[in-house]
């Protein structure tokens, strides 16, 4: 068994994180671990029986649990509020079921059975980071027990324009759907691929040497992923459209020097939500996976007033 305390590779993507952000001795989550459908799950948890609100964390293709401790999981915890931030199977340091042929609509089902496990009462908010964004959209559209939802990009997939600037090259993105669709009806299905050669991750950070350091890490930017998994993760529809989305507000916190997923294709996506509020709050000077200030501190005080507003109802 492999836990945060044990990886090296976190605390070096850390030190490229201003010094208030970084998990000093006694500050790290606990770190605890949830057994379902044979996968032993990785929960990072700043426990808080007395917090008004609950925030789950999601981490997209290029990054884990720990990840989303260090730039939320922590913060909030400081500003009240409980978090728990899950590594999804084949990420992090979860341990995944023998002969589990993980998709992304596991991960949809993971997170909506999260929700169930993590419900008592308070409000619950899910934040999700790069492709994280939109799966807390289907995990809402799924599991309506959530009273908000909060993202650094919603991605539709099913977007050309989405497709053409996300993946790896334009002409990749284009058909890449359709081509890995095909092989999945293969032997093929599980065959993993080099997540920096199917999508963008050469735009995770805008600093050098910690896009480094992450794909040095191979829970997180270094991991690959079978064709099967990218396959439904590029075809995956949602349960409800966006028209039709009536579950709770939503937040964008979308940095403003994401060389990866600009502001330009999330917009389109978001207005199709017509039920529910959305809101688009920029993060000053943040890349992707955001290292930078202000824009750290602008998403921190963003979210945390977003669920000061789902605690007051």
């Amino acid at each position: 068994m492999t836990t945060y305390a044990q990886q090296a590779e976190w605390r070096r993507i850390q030190e490229f994180l201003p010094a208030e952000y970084q998990l000093k001795p006694g500050r790290e989550p606990a770190e605890e671990w949830w057994q379902h459908d044979g996968h032993r799950i990785h929960l990072d948890t700043y426990r808080n029986p007395a917090a008004p609100v609950k925030v789950i964390l999601f981490h997209g293709v290029g990054t884990n649990g720990r990840q989303m401790s260090l730039i939320l999981g922590r913060p909030l915890a400081d500003r009240g509020y409980e978090t728990v931030a899950i590594d999804m199977p084949t990420y992090g340091v979860t341990e995944v079921a023998d002969d589990a042929l993980v998709t992304y609509d596991d991960w949809v089902r993971i997170g909506s059975d999260l929700v169930e496990k993590e419900r008592d009462g308070r409000p619950i908010v899910l934040y999700g980071l790069s492709a994280g964004g939109m799966e807390t959209f289907h995990v809402a559209a799924v599991n309506g027990n959530v009273q908000g939802i909060v993202g650094m990009t919603f991605l539709d997939t099913s977007s050309r324009k989405v497709a053409m600037t996300a993946g790896f090259d334009p002409v990749s993105g284009l058909l890449g759907g359709f081509v890995l669709g095909l092989l999945t009806r293969t032997p093929l299905r599980r065959f993993r691929i080099p997540m920096w050669l199917a999508v963008k991750m050469r735009t995770l950070v805008n600093n050098k040497a910690a896009k480094d350091a992450c794909y040095a890490d191979k829970s997180s930017a270094g991991n690959s992923a079978t064709i099967a998994f990218l396959a439904s993760f590029l075809n995956y529809r949602p349960v409800v459209t966006p028209e039709e989305f009536a579950v709770c507000p939503v937040l964008l916190t979308q940095p403003a020097a994401d060389r990866w997923t600009p502001l330009s294709l999330s917009e389109p996506f978001l207005r199709r939500i017509t039920k529910v509020p959305v809101t688009t709050v920029m993060l000053a000077n943040a890349g992707h996976y955001p290292l930078e200030q202000p824009g750290l501190d602008q998403m921190v005080d963003a979210i945390s007033a977003f669920c000061a507003e789902r605690a007051a109802g």
